[in-house]
């Protein structure tokens, strides 16, 4: 398999799993429902985000907030998308990064074209702090910019270290 075969084949899976759990959700709890796994820490809820990630904007109800976001969403891949295909191949890291952003930013995109809204689903909460539920495709984007973070801050060239 190909360098390239692989980075498709690891989004497809992140992208299936991400539209996978949010039907099983959908089919399972009723929306604005909730069932306990771990009490007082892990819930799995059915929510409709109409909003960005973790729920921002998602009390607006305005169809401009609503089209905003997916042309936001839209030049966001776009701008991913092009730097995936700028990236070198060596850097492995950095493409795994931007597969995981890519697969995220595509399953919510899914979402708001075809439902009007992302399937939220993972809610966490500890002595009453509580986390905004989100989902896999969430979690990919999160993941991948974190890692993006670190390779920035972390990750030394070797032009760099030489030039210290």
């Amino acid at each position: 398999m190909n360098r390239r075969s692989f980075y498709f084949l690891f989004i497809l899976f992140f992208l299936i799993v991400d539209q996978l759990t949010k039907f099983i959700i959908s089919r399972s709890i009723s929306l604005n429902n909730s069932l306990s796994v771990i009490p007082g820490f892990f819930d799995l809820v059915h929510v409709r985000n109409k909003g960005a990630i973790f729920g921002s904007f998602s009390r607006s109800g305005s169809q401009v907030v609503h089209i905003l976001l997916m042309l936001a969403s839209l030049v966001a891949l776009a701008l991913v998308i092009y730097y995936f295909f700028k990236t070198a191949i060596s850097e492995k890291l950095l493409k795994i990064s931007l597969s995981l952003i890519l697969a995220g930013a595509l399953g919510n995109l899914i979402d708001r074209i075809f439902r009007g809204y992302v399937i939220d689903f993972l809610d966490f909460s500890i002595k009453g702090w509580h986390w905004p539920s989100f989902n896999v495709a969430d979690s990919c984007i999160s993941v991948g910019a974190l890692l993006i973070i670190f390779i920035l801050f972390f990750k030394r060239s070797p032009k760099c270290s030489q030039s210290l």
